[in-house]
């Protein structure tokens, strides 16, 4: 998929998806966000699956590309 469409869809991310993405994309781990954001590592994972699907990603890596791309980090 071209960029404008994941652009489209990196609008409908929540304030916490972008945060945890920025965290991803600086190469930090779950658990490293958890402790940073003070909430629990299983909703860093929550927040990651969702912000993933709004993506169109299906990993981990592809997901920090995505966030450098846009801008994000």
């Amino acid at each position: 998929m071209g960029r404008s469409g994941n652009t489209t869809r990196s609008l409908d991310l929540t304030r916490r998806e972008r945060e945890i993405l920025a965290c991803v994309a600086s190469g930090m781990r779950n658990g490293e966000i958890a402790s940073v954001l003070h909430v629990a590592e299983s909703t860093v994972k929550s927040h990651l699956t969702s912000a993933y699907l709004k993506l169109g990603v299906s990993n981990r890596t592809q997901a920090a590309i995505a966030t450098l791309s846009l801008g994000r980090a």
